[in-house]
């Protein structure tokens, strides 16, 4: 069984994404971890390479035509996933500002072993805790997906769906999955204000085609909490690729969690899962199976 990872970054320095914990979390797991690195302002290409001599890097150029709704994001996914030959059997995803926790790894190789001669499972589904503001706290509200597919099959009619949250195939179909129990830690919101800040500029230009200026940026000191109303304490442990990044965190952020504020429609989601087990109305772009 050969399994392939593979991944797209750009400007990681810039943003403080952990492109270099990122890959390396799933590098146990893959033969080889192909990289699509878009032309950066930072030395990203650089970072990556020095990785591992597994790692493959394939230049890219992101379509500034592709902004809206963030598809370019997709497009740079694909890119990397055509990249794989044909003689792997699964393929390994991970964005730039996700890391594997080493604790699913055997999970996640002993279910590509079992499933990878059953043509009618498509890919493999992962658990999700979204970080932000700092290593202790993470997202508490609805509005964080749960779940999402991160090991695909090698076959070249899935491709990346809208932003390249999860993937699609033939005919737009969705994946039918088997969920796992490993888990997917997501820093994507885990930087300092004045990065958080740039963030969104760059954000409006990749989802709204807006122009915006990074460099010249008033930061807001309550910009935290105009993000997020609910968060929870981290009581948990951080995959080990991530161990020097978390102690030498270089801004403190504290979130007062007795104030949590909740929508309505998350009350009741959380009542009815309390119940049920379930959470009504979550979006699921796959299939369990």
């Amino acid at each position: 069984m050969k399994v392939v990872g593979f991944s797209f970054i750009r400007n990681a320095v810039k943003f403080q994404y952990p492109i270099v914990e990122a890959v390396r979390s799933i590098l146990p797991i893959c033969d080889e971890v192909i990289v699509a690195v878009g032309k950066s302002e930072d030395n990203t290409r650089e970072l990556v390479a020095a990785i591992d001599p597994k790692v493959k890097i394939i230049d890219t150029v992101w379509n500034e035509n592709s902004r809206q709704d963030g598809r370019v994001l997709a497009e740079e996914t694909d890119k990397a996933f055509q990249a794989i030959g044909p003689d792997a059997d699964w393929c390994v995803y991970i964005q730039g500002d996700e890391v594997m926790h080493e604790d699913g790894h055997a999970e996640a190789m002993e279910a590509m072993k079992k499933w990878k001669d059953h043509s009618e499972v498509d890919g493999l589904l992962f658990n999700y805790i979204h970080f932000f503001g700092s290593y202790d706290y993470f997202g508490a509200e609805g509005h964080w997906f749960r779940h999402e597919i991160r090991i695909i099959k090698n076959d070249k009619s899935i491709w990346s769906y809208r932003d390249a949250q999860g993937f699609r195939k033939a005919d737009n179909k969705k994946l039918q999955v088997k969920p796992l129990k490993a888990m997917i830690h997501h820093y994507g919101w885990v930087q300092d204000p004045r990065t958080m800040k740039a963030k969104f500029v760059v954000k409006d230009k990749i989802y709204n085609n807006k122009e915006g200026d990074e460099d010249n940026i008033v930061v807001e000191e309550n910009l935290p909490f105009l993000l997020v109303k609910a968060l929870h304490k981290f009581k948990g442990t951080h995959p080990k690729v991530m161990e020097d990044r978390v102690k030498n965190i270089e801004w403190k952020f504290e979130f007062d969690v007795s104030k949590n504020s909740y929508k309505l429609k998350d009350r009741f989601k959380a009542i009815v899962e309390k119940i049920t087990g379930h959470r009504p109305f979550e979006y699921r772009n796959y299939k369990i199976i």
